[in-house]
């Protein structure tokens, strides 16, 4: 070895948080450092013992062999060219995931996370700086939709996740002082007044499902009281931001709107993921075992979109994870997608910290909601936050 045990645990500590710190501000800047990472992993040796850790966990394993089946499905694909394309999308799952599962540690969770909220804190201060005017808009951002680093498709999700991370604090942890505490409360609603004047649908769901969760954690068995608690708070912030948010408000119509003129109109943006999900369908149903292969969804849905409705445009995403992989995979794909969230939750349910297991719990639910609107596991910032907390949150779990 190279590197003295010491320093390499020094360095890798310093590194991850500093990823955690990136994640959510540069691609090149987390890529740069997921190198870094990937490239001290491979030089320091000790093979026999991290594969021997990586082999031990059923989690791990499922999450190699959902990148296996993809890669497996290039040999019946006929473009080749888009298979290695979406392979490579999917790396996370075989390199980084299993690199990052190794290194890290649990013990300095509380690290990693607060270097991803003070990120995020400095998304959101961008933000309002671009939505109020007092600077011009930059990158992805404009005044109506201020996502500065990312787009919204990206940016609401992870303000949401975010947010729930901030108030699991302020509910849970009582060695917060009063100062961390009332940082973390105004942190909390600057989040949430942020994520309606921002346009991504995705994550103004999930935020609602986060907090629906939230509700369920805070009151435990007590199930009428959290029913109750929903029944209150959901609709009230709900009307609060439909009522305040120009942005918020046009959105929901526009999404109500567009359902109701389905039949009639599927131009819309609604209108056009149902109708790439209806004729994914139709091909599925032709390859339900092993699908189309890792690379056809693109031609394979030309095809079925000439048949079906000619007038509408193509596309080489449906939007929608579960389509994406059913056609890819067929139900090989779409199982082995799903023995991974089995896991997590299954994991989380043996730890006895109450933080690792309500986020443990909450991570994997987030993302099976969110993945119905996108394919938020081939997405850079998702995908790298999605494994970035996971490498930590279901290691060395406690035996009940």
């Amino acid at each position: 070895m190279l590197i003295n045990n010491s320093t390499l645990e020094k360095t890798y500590h310093i590194l991850l948080i500093a990823l955690a710190f990136l994640m959510p501000l540069t691609v090149f800047g987390g890529n740069v450092l997921v190198l870094v990472i990937c490239i001290l992993w491979a030089i320091t040796g000790n093979y026999k013992s991290k594969f021997k850790l990586i082999i031990s966990n059923n989690l791990m394993l499922a999450s190699i062999s959902f990148f296996c089946i993809h890669l497996l499905g290039l040999i019946w694909t006929e473009d080749l060219d888009w298979g290695i394309h979406i392979v490579h999308k999917m790396w996370y799952f075989i390199g980084l995931f299993p690199i990052l599962f190794t290194i890290i540690r649990k013990e300095n969770t509380a690290k990693y996370i607060s270097a991803f909220l003070i990120a995020i804190s400095i998304t959101e201060i961008f933000s309002y700086l671009v939505w109020f005017e007092l600077i011009p808009p930059f990158k992805n951002a404009t005044v109506s939709n201020p996502t500065p680093f990312m787009s919204h498709i990206s940016y609401n999700p992870i303000l949401a996740f975010a947010c729930y991370l901030v108030l699991h604090q302020i509910f849970f942890n009582k060695k917060l002082s009063n100062l961390v505490f009332s940082f973390y409360s105004f942190f909390a609603i600057s989040m949430s007044i942020n994520m309606f004047i921002t346009g991504g649908r995705a994550g103004h769901v999930a935020f609602f499902v986060m907090l629906i969760i939230l509700t369920f954690q805070i009151f435990q068995t007590q199930r009428i009281k959290s029913l109750i608690s929903i029944l209150i708070v959901i609709p009230v912030i709900f009307l609060s931001a439909y009522h305040t948010s120009d942005l918020f408000h046009k959105r929901v119509n526009s999404a109500v709107n567009e359902v109701m003129t389905f039949s009639e109109d599927r131009d819309t943006s609604v209108g056009m993921r149902l109708n790439f999900a209806i004729n994914s369908c139709d091909v599925i149903q032709d390859n339900l075992v092993l699908g189309v292969g890792t690379g056809d969804f693109p031609l394979e849905y030309k095809k079925i979109n000439k048949i079906n409705t000619p007038h509408l445009g193509i596309t080489t995403n449906p939007h929608n994870m579960y389509v994406l992989v059913l056609m890819q995979s067929g139900l090989l794909g779409l199982i082995s997608l799903l023995m991974i969230f089995y896991y997590q939750i299954k994991l989380s349910l043996n730890s006895s910290d109450k933080f690792i297991r309500d986020v443990g719990i909450t991570l994997p639910l987030f993302f099976l909601v969110l993945m119905f609107s996108d394919s938020y596991l081939l997405g850079h910032f998702t995908t790298l936050m999605y494994v970035f907390f996971s490498s930590f949150l279901y290691k060395d779990f406690e035996k009940p």
